[in-house]
């Protein structure tokens, strides 16, 4: 173990080294931060954003390389408008537009500028080429105007996205306030029909009564003093029955008053709740509005925005897909067709000029999905909320699948497409299940880019992509990643209205969630990904926070959950010497202790599923080993029968993310 590091106090007193910048020194910072945040493939902060928007505007100055101006695309003539031969322009919409172009300016390029400066002059296109599938396509990739548009539409798309999941969370609130409301309105409303009902019971009674019943003391007799007594007694039970029934009248008008303010309080809930799912809309309108104003070009662009490399096959696999996809756009703009809103293409009776009705293979209207002409072929229309959909899922690319998680930085099956469809402005569950019951169930035969697709079971989807592929984040994989549509599959589409009555459940079939295959029955097996033992890409793991340890991105959201509560326990955080063993580190370790250290490319350590602990859980009996074995479990931590106390073994320290030994 390396000697803790120490360090020299330094006197407080002595003036800082570091110089103030200039404006133009922190223009050129935050592109250099830009920059850096591009080519890692992190969605850029707003801050950023601008910072990049800024750099391309001014490469595009007097000096430096230009291009020709690019016209605009075309979107067909909107309903009710006289239309032109052929494809008319449809005028833009610049108040809703998310950037402009920047305007040519007309001054001299600087005529120095900080080495800052220069490296983010050459290194801005190279890395916006660099991080954009298919470089060196100029039609495809479009410009440097393009990629900053596309930069500034998909900031403006998650920062909306993430508006709209803390309204999400507001809206649940209030309908929990609601639903509590309502419930006391119901409780109020049982005590006023229960007091009602005594005082009702007690009014029967003294009406049917006869006047000495009522009134005992008309029973006094000067003649039978005998009575006497009987009719005092009767005549004090009259009085405190008469005192009862004058409280229970006072008791039924209080618990009257007590609904009338259960019934405001209700409809002060469902006032919040029509408040703040209107909030919650307009958020969703604003991103449609966005997302309607997106050319083709620059919906390309965001395609290749964020995407993670993977090794092996499937990276060509994922490249071919985005390239498949990014081309489909610029036949469209290169024919000057923009996608149209889906709510101008929602009735195939009225459509925009220019479209027509996409036909089964019956001949009927597929709903959603239009027909334009490129040449003298038919080509889909797909809508412009589908088009940024299917962009947005296809630049998130690569990213780790972690159980529960909706982005951005990792998914599960239902929080991928739900993130997806998001930033196209349409809200959708985010578990498969609930998607499938809310969604427009759509044949299989009339299958459409975009559609959400369920594997056999319901307990996965994914984005179809056309061409007999989907894209998902997959428990197969542990990542986003393309692959082939299931056989048997269901789908919705989700630009559709939602179905009057939720979809039946799906039939049961044998899969785990999100397509996580099930082992064998009396086999334990820690492979995953396709990756051998001790060959797992960097990208493809989480980091722990300490040092470099990192472990598959489920058991690294899994230890940050354990981490937190032995901090609550002890006070301190989780000491861990040993994470994912590379192969490389398996042979060193074994070349330095070969009795104690497992086989090269065999080690529990090479899956990325295990971990070895200290700070007293490493001692057996320890007070932090006891809080272990009885909660780490909790957390998916177990400790293998061979590591634990009197087995084969024992190694107090050594934790597995599932018996994976």
């Amino acid at each position: 173990m390396p000697a803790p590091r120490t360090s020299t106090a330094r006197p407080s007193a002595r003036p800082s080294a570091r110089p103030v910048l200039s404006a133009r020194e922190a223009q050129a910072l935050r592109e250099a931060m830009a920059l850096r945040a591009l080519a890692a493939g992190q969605p850029l902060t707003p801050v950023q954003a601008a910072a990049l928007r800024t750099a391309t505007a001014q490469r595009t100055t007097p000096g430096a390389s230009r291009t020709a101006p690019r016209p605009p695309a075309r979107r067909p003539a909107a309903k009710g408008r006289t239309a032109t031969p052929g494809l008319t322009r449809r005028p833009t919409k610049p108040r809703r537009r998310a950037a402009q172009r920047p305007a040519t300016r007309t001054g001299s390029a600087w005529p120095t500028r900080l080495r800052v400066v220069a490296l983010s002059t050459l290194l801005l296109p190279a890395v916006a080429a660099l991080v954009l599938p298919g470089a060196g396509d100029g039609r495809r990739n479009g410009s440097l105007d393009d990629t900053s548009l596309a930069l500034a539409a998909q900031s403006s798309m998650l920062e909306d996205a993430g508006r709209y999941r803390l309204l999400e969370q507001e809206v649940a609130q209030r309908r929990t306030e609601l639903r509590q409301a309502q419930d006391a309105e119901r409780a109020a409303r049982a005590d006023v029909e229960a007091r009602q009902a005594t005082v009702g019971v007690t009014a029967a009674k003294l009406y049917r009564a006869t006047p000495h019943e009522r009134y005992p003391l008309l029973s006094l007799s000067v003649r039978d003093a005998a009575m006497t007594s009987g009719a005092l007694y009767g005549q004090s039970l009259a009085e405190r029955a008469d005192r009862e029934l004058t409280a229970e009248i006072v008791r039924a008008q209080r618990s009257s008053v007590a609904l009338a303010v259960a019934g405001d309080r209700v409809a002060l809930a469902e006032s919040a709740v029509r408040e703040a799912d209107d909030r919650a809309d307009a958020v969703l309108a604003a991103v449609r509005s966005t997302v309607d104003d997106l050319t083709p070009e620059i919906t390309s662009v965001l395609a290749g925005l964020g995407a993670v490399p993977v090794t092996g096959p499937q990276q060509e696999r994922n490249q071919q897909a985005t390239a498949r996809w990014q081309q489909y756009l610029g036949q469209l703009a290169a024919a000057g067709i923009a996608p149209p809103p889906a709510a101008d293409i929602a009735d195939p009776a009225d459509l925009p000029a220019g479209f027509t009705p996409a036909l089964d293979a019956a001949g009927q209207p597929i709903p959603g999905v239009v027909w334009a002409v490129i040449g003298s072929s038919p080509v889909t229309v797909v809508s412009a909320e589908t088009a940024a959909a299917v962009s947005t899922a296809l630049s998130q690319l690569g990213k780790p699948f972690v159980p529960g998680t909706t982005g951005p930085d990792s998914y599960d099956c239902g929080g991928f497409t739900a993130a997806s469809w998001l930033r196209a402005g349409h809200a959708v569950p985010a578990t498969p299940q609930d998607q499938w019951a809310t969604g427009a169930p759509v044949p299989l035969d009339n299958l459409q880019i975009g559609d959400l697709v369920y594997a056999p079971g319901g307990q996965d989807v994914a984005i179809y992509l056309g061409d007999g592929e989907v894209v998902g984040a997959s428990a197969t994989t542990f990542q986003v990643s393309v692959r082939s549509l299931t056989s048997g599959s269901t789908a919705t589409r989700v630009t559709l209205p939602a179905p009057a009555q939720p979809n039946p459940p799906l039939p049961v079939a044998e899969a785990g969630a999100c397509g996580a295959p099930l082992p064998p029955a009396g086999e334990r097996t820690a492979s995953w990904g396709g990756w051998s033992n001790g060959q797992i890409p960097g990208e493809a793991l989480c980091q722990l926070g300490v040092h470099r340890h990192a472990l598959r991105c489920d058991a690294a959201a899994s230890y940050g959950q354990l981490d937190a509560a032995f901090t609550a326990a002890f006070g301190t955080r989780l000491c861990i010497t040993d994470s994912y063993r590379s192969l490389a580190s398996q042979v060193s370790a074994f070349a330095r202790k070969p009795k104690l250290a497992a086989v090269p490319g065999t080690s529990n350590h090479g899956w990325a599923l295990a971990v070895d602990l200290c700070g007293g859980i490493n001692v057996e009996g320890s007070p932090q080993f006891t809080w272990m074995t009885a909660n780490a479990a909790r957390f998916g931590f177990v400790q293998p029968d061979w590591a634990a106390p009197g087995g084969e073994k024992p190694e107090p320290w050594h934790w597995e993310y599932g018996y994976i030994s």
